[in-house]
């Protein structure tokens, strides 16, 4: 049986609001549609009758001070009828596309079995209401661009055609290889780009080799393995690369009234500088340089080593601090892309040494200025507005969530970040100072600890290191993560308390390399063996 749960705001519809805002902005001049009332909903599916789903709207899910709550049959509900003005007509819903992480539902299905209802499954959805139908050419730019990201969500006009909540089947294993050892130069490039490997025709050649000389072909573990590894994401290859830079130096010379601004007193001179690894020669030799220069006032305690910089606080604990981009992520679904940044950059200071508790977060973001007008953003690039909004939520939703404050940051505009918007998530963590290190040992096992593994958040590492198109959205849409900060704070506390209580003796957090990439950090000097089947 199949149960929709449906929740309107009794008066102030700021959903609404913000439809027919971000359509207007999206289309100057033109007259705004006529969207009035919003809705969210749960759709239950389970052997259960009416009134324990009432029992699960009246005890979970409904506000009854500021909103109205309905229950019955799926598609019960197409219209709603207000205290004062005509009757409305459901003109959208909106759902998660299967086998995207639905973390709302998820904690509704937990929630009802606390209430002695077993649920089988649970989809979330938006629905829009209007007192007339949609023009043609309204309902196009509404669906496509402010009703949904179609990176994530699937706009239904009408009923929903639903048997059942569940897609697929249980994952089942199976062996397959990659036929890499006889492609030619455009096979390989070809491979590269339709597995979203991000490899150039180098980079393939190389893997290429290794194989041949194996005298076998990689299975598609090894070869999204290595991939991810290599990725710019994961390795840094740029700012690891040789460069050649040349410098303009400008010489100013003061005259006798100390002024220094005439032409004639300047001379410029051109500096030609080589990098063999400009990350080792800048960062790294300055850090380096600095702390020989501090001798036994160094308060570093592990500075490029560890998921997170050490620093020393008291003789009790240290400081870890951490900071990433998730530029492109936030680019093609803003609030995702952001919220699973701040989750990512969070389970930084836990992964460091023993596990860190993080205690506070700072961000930094770039948007094209929000004004923008529509005609001037690309095909496949969201209006700045739409990111700048979802980037702010997806920060803020994520922190606040797992209790952790966001004590600082910045917003800069600039036309330049239209396309591709830089977002910077940090975390600041206290840890004991002795639990700053950590060692795996040959015997030790294999645990993942989290949420599980949905569709979305395959591919992130590579994703993220290639050039944004018009089709990035398209293409590259599921490589975003739908965070879940309520499971990561369940896991953070267990993790502390496990750390205290000394039962592991190495951490580290699965960010967008994955399995692989966690796996091979912590098993790089005595190897691991890894049971995939057992991963849910």
């Amino acid at each position: 049986m199949l149960w929709e749960i449906e929740i309107l705001p009794k008066h102030h519809d700021a959903e609404a609001r913000r439809v027919v805002g971000e359509y207007t902005l999206l289309n100057a001049g033109a007259a705004p549609p006529a969207i009035t009332r919003s809705s969210r909903g749960y759709l239950l599916e389970g052997d259960f009758p009416l009134d324990k789903a009432e029992l699960i709207l009246n005890e979970l899910l409904l506000d009854p001070l500021v909103e109205i709550g309905r229950v019955g049959p799926l598609n019960a509900f197409t219209s709603f009828q207000p205290r004062e003005g005509a009757a409305l007509q459901a003109v959208a819903t909106v759902l998660l596309k299967p086998g995207v992480m639905d973390p709302v539902a998820e904690s509704v299905l937990l929630a009802a079995r606390d209430l002695g209802v077993e649920l089988e499954s649970v989809r979330t959805f938006r629905r829009y209401y209007s007192p007339e139908p949609l023009p043609d050419d309204v309902r196009d730019v509404l669906f496509r661009k402010v009703l949904a990201n179609e990176a994530i969500e699937q706009v239904i006009a009408g009923p929903l055609h639903l048997d059942h909540l569940t897609f697929g089947s249980p994952a089942a294993f199976q062996l397959a290889t990659v036929p890499l050892r006889n492609l030619d130069d455009a096979g390989l490039l070809k491979l590269s780009k339709e597995g979203q490997l991000s490899l150039s025709l180098a980079e393939m050649q190389t893997i290429q080799a290794h194989f041949q000389r194996q005298g076998r072909d990689p299975t598609d573990v090894e070869l999204e393995t290595v991939a991810q590894t290599w990725s710019e994401h994961c390795s840094h290859k740029t700012l690891k690369g040789q460069i050649d830079f040349r410098l303009s130096i400008d010489d100013f010379r003061l005259d006798e009234g100390g002024r220094g601004s005439a032409a004639d007193t300047r001379k410029s001179k051109i500096e030609n500088r080589q990098y063999a690894n400009l990350l080792k020669e800048t960062i790294f030799g300055a850090t380096q340089q600095i702390r020989q220069e501090l001798g036994a006032d160094d308060w570093c305690v592990s500075v490029f080593e560890d998921n997170a910089g050490v620093v020393r606080f008291n003789d009790d604990f240290n400081v870890c601090f951490k900071v990433e981009t998730h530029n492109h992520p936030s680019a093609i679904e803003p609030y995702g892309g952001a919220n699973t940044g701040l989750g990512g950059v969070i389970r930084d200071p836990l992964g460091t040494g023993l596990g860190a508790k993080p205690v506070c977060n700072t961000d930094v973001f770039c948007f094209a200025p929000p004004d923008t007008p529509a005609e001037q953003v690309p095909p496949g690039v969201l209006h700045p507005r739409k990111v700048m909004q979802g980037v702010v939520a997806g920060v803020r939703d994520y922190g606040n969530r797992m209790g952790i404050p966001t004590v600082n940051g910045a917003v800069c505009f600039d036309p330049r970040y239209l396309g591709n918007p830089l977002v910077f998530c940090g975390t600041v963590g206290l840890i004991p100072a002795d639990k700053s290190f950590k060692a795996a040992q040959p015997g030790d096992l294999i645990v993942a600890v989290g949420g599980r593994t949905g569709r979305d958040g395959i591919h992130g590492a590579t994703f993220s290191s290639i050039e944004l198109t018009s089709e990035s959205e398209k293409v590259s849409g599921g490589a975003v993560q739908i965070g879940n900060a309520i499971t990561e704070k369940k896991m953070m506390d267990a993790l502390l308390v496990a750390r205290d209580q000394g039962l592991y003796r190495a951490i580290t957090d699965c960010g967008a390399g994955g399995f692989s990439s966690a796996v091979g950090e912590m098993g790089e000097k005595i190897g691991a063996r890894v049971e995939l089947d057992k991963a849910p």
